[in-house]
């Protein structure tokens, strides 16, 4: 059965004898309704409203595209904003809707916030793999393996997102071809995923 979680609502401290208690108010988002965000307005909240009550519609995704581009300080996070609504709406709709540049794309803070997270995981993924491996191969040897393996599987990762928020689906067997690059074609690939004009024009690239 699922786990059933308790969010606090309150923090305690003590030190050195003296007690402090915060309390605040948790609002869970999916309560929050997503006209009223975007009628009052409230712009921090604009790029959850497809999780908000009434908010997983493309009707509401293209109101918040709207509210998010009208502000300069905030059309940064149209990223964000797409990241949840891929959670309630198909890809392909989020695309046409946000019409998005994709070099734009990969120069936000955000989407870079999130790559390097990513490379970050695979790193420490690989290092997990590394000293288990180490066991029998030697612990240096095995953690320099794993470490490529991390990032090998992050860049996989990456090439397989881009692929699928350009062309929507990606065929089983161009997913094999992609298992089986080196790290270098999986770097040069991920710059053409995000050049060429068509999923057959990236297979063209693809090793034989």
């Amino acid at each position: 059965s699922p786990t059933t979680v308790t969010i606090e609502n309150c923090y305690d401290s003590e030190f050195m004898g003296l007690k402090a208690r915060q309390d605040y108010r948790v609002i869970n988002l999916w309560e929050v309704e997503a006209e009223l965000v975007l009628g009052q307005p409230l712009p921090p909240l604009f790029p959850f409203v497809p999780i908000l009550f009434g908010g997983g519609s493309e009707s509401k995704l293209r109101s918040a595209v709207q509210a998010l581009r009208a502000d300069q300080t905030l059309n940064q996070l149209e990223p964000l904003l797409a990241f949840f609504a891929s959670f309630v709406l198909e890809i392909p709709l989020i695309q046409q809707i946000m019409r998005w540049d994709m070099t734009v794309l990969r120069e936000s803070p955000w989407y870079q916030e999130i790559l390097q997270e990513g490379v970050a995981q695979g790193i420490e993924q690989g290092i997990e793999q590394g000293i288990e491996q180490g066991i029998e191969q030697g612990i240096e040897q095995g953690i320099e393996q794993g470490i490529e393996q991390g990032i090998q599987q992050e860049r996989r990762g990456s090439l397989e997102r881009i692929l699928k928020l350009r062309f929507s689906e990606i065929p089983s067997e161009i997913s094999v071809r992609i298992q089986a690059l080196t790290l270098e074609q999986l770097e040069e690939l991920m710059a053409t995923a995000l050049t060429v004009n068509s999923l057959d024009e990236f297979t063209q690239h693809l090793p034989q």
